[in-house]
Formats: structure tokens, sequence, C-alpha cells
């Protein structure tokens, strides 16, 4: 998938209006940073809020972090002033009841409870909340979660469907969330550790 710019985008939930034109700004300028956009959301919060969520590759995303990223993309947002009003800007990591926007999502936090809303009927209906037993290139087989009486147990879900989907916060996935941050976070001290070491030796 390609943004307007013709940067490559992955995301398989995508914005549109305002909101679609602000993350074809930024995405480039995130991705020269070596981060990755999550969502771009406008709300009324405080008069008018840009939200903008964003991660490393290796999906960490410290308060510094954003810190780095609002003063990148600031200047990128003044610059073609996609917004006629004054607004409040607010970046943040996507959380640990994160949401999922790329296919590698649905297969990183398998296994997991999701809540799914699709933009059209998908076995007549629209709104699913189960685990998710599988994610391929088309789309998520969910395990439902309480079906009701005469409900198939599970439902596959093209992702070609899916309007929003969020992992929902239990047990589980905090403890899978800090296993996967915390293996992380020493593969990145490991990274900067031999990057000093290379430094060192050039010198």
């Amino acid at each position: 998938m390609t943004a307007e710019n013709g940067v490559q985008d992955d995301r398989i939930i995508r914005e549109s209006g305002t909101e679609a034109r602000i993350a074809t700004i930024i995405a480039p300028v995130l991705r020269a940073m070596q981060y990755r956009l999550v969502r771009v959301r406008l709300t009324g919060q405080n008069g008018l809020t840009l939200q903008i969520m964003a991660e490393r590759e290796d999906g960490t995303m410290t308060v510094e972090d954003c810190e780095e990223v609002s003063r990148a993309v600031s200047p990128a947002l003044d610059v073609d002033d996609p917004i006629d009003k004054a607004y409040h800007l607010e970046v943040s990591s996507p959380g640990i009841d994160r949401p999922l926007v790329r296919k590698s999502d649905f297969a990183t936090w398998k296994g997991h409870l999701v809540k799914v809303d699709t933009s059209v009927l998908v076995a007549d209906r629209k709104r699913f909340r189960g685990r998710i037993e599988e994610a391929d290139e088309d789309g998520i087989v969910i395990a439902r979660d309480q079906p009701a009486y005469g409900d198939e147990p599970t439902a596959r879900i093209p992702f070609e469907t899916i309007a929003e989907a969020r992992l929902i916060l239990t047990d589980d996935l905090v403890r899978d969330a800090l296993s996967k941050d915390n293996r992380a976070r020493k593969e990145a001290r490991r990274r900067q550790s031999e990057a000093d070491q290379d430094n060192e030796t050039e010198e």
C-alpha cells in the first residue's frame, strides 16, 4: 500500500480526510527517524488535540522518544499547515491495549483477546470480540468470547473489512507485552553497545 507521496505504508487501517493528510506529512519524517506511525486522531479534547501514536520498529516507545517525535513533526506540520485552527499536539506510545493497524500486528499478538469493528457485515455482524487464532495474508480467524446461542465458535474476518481493532487488557496481555518490551530493550542496548564499540575502534 502506498501513501499519496509515494511512501510505502503497510497499515491496513488508514486515516481519512484531514487525518489522512496529516499521516502523509508525518509518516516519512517518522520513517527517517526509524519510527513508524500507528495512528493519527483529531479530537475535541482540550479545544482541538492532534494525537499521534507512534513506536520504534521493535515496538518500544519511551517518553524521550515521544518528545523527539514531537520536536521532529512540529516543523513539518507548520510548513504544510493541514489544520486551519489552533491545536494541541500530543505524541504517545500505542500502550498495552493497543490498536492493531498492520497485518503483522495481528500475527504478533496471536492468542490474545481483541475487539474488532468491521465496515460491512461479516457473518451477520459488525462487532466481534475474541482471541486471535490465525492471522495470514488475507485476514484473521478469531475464537469468539462467549458466543451467543447459534453463533459459530469462530469467525474469519478479511483484513479489507476491518475498520478498527484493539487489544483488550488482560493479565496475559500485560505479561506478554512486558516480556516483549524487555526483550526489545535488551536488543536495543546490545545494538547501541556494538555501535559504541565500532565508534571507539574507528577513533
